[in-house]
């Protein structure tokens, strides 16, 4: 159930009122790469188009900056070191979410980056008032362009916490 039709240029401008979603990993390894195939997977879900606008973030960089600070809303989609098994699904809101990536030592592969660009969002007054990272606990992480089954198998999850979130902060019209 991939699709490309998720794929913006991470420089893109949403909508005004839509939600960024935000996926962001190497698909080149493995479990790393979950944030994009989730990405991937909810871009096939025509429905959510209304009301999120999807980026491919990629391995992160400052180039996110634009999209990140023009919307009031910020969906990110990661794999993310957590306590638990391969597979689990955290979503982490607001606080949670700067507390996790202000962790020198655990986190999302990708945090310093992301978090550099969420910090130079904040000196700019352009950080997203609601902002939310679900993390997916990843099994492996080395060379190959496929999840692992826990990796792959917690893609629905995902998009039910996409759509969780989305309802929540769109008054519930998704």
């Amino acid at each position: 159930m991939e699709s490309d039709a998720a794929e913006v240029d991470a420089r893109s401008r949403p909508a005004e009122g839509r939600v960024v979603v935000l996926g962001l990993g190497n698909i080149l390894q493995k479990d790393d790469g979950v944030g994009i195939h989730a990405l991937r997977w909810l871009g096939a879900d025509q429905g959510l188009a209304q009301t999120a606008h999807f980026v491919d973030g990629g391995t992160a960089s400052f180039t996110l900056l634009e999209t990140i600070e023009s919307t009031e809303s910020l969906i990110v989609l990661d794999a993310v070191v957590f306590d638990g098994r391969a597979g689990d699904v955290r979503v982490f809101e607001g606080a949670d979410m700067d507390r996790l990536l202000s962790r020198r030592q655990a986190g999302s592969v990708h945090e310093v980056s992301l978090s550099e660009v969420l910090d130079m969002a904040r000196l700019c007054d352009g950080l997203p008032v609601r902002r939310a990272l679900i993390g997916v606990r990843p099994g492996e992480v080395s060379w190959g362009d496929t999840l692992s089954a826990p990796a792959h198998a917690a893609l629905p999850r995902v998009g039910a916490e996409v759509r969780r979130l989305l309802r929540g902060w769109c008054n519930g019209s998704v």
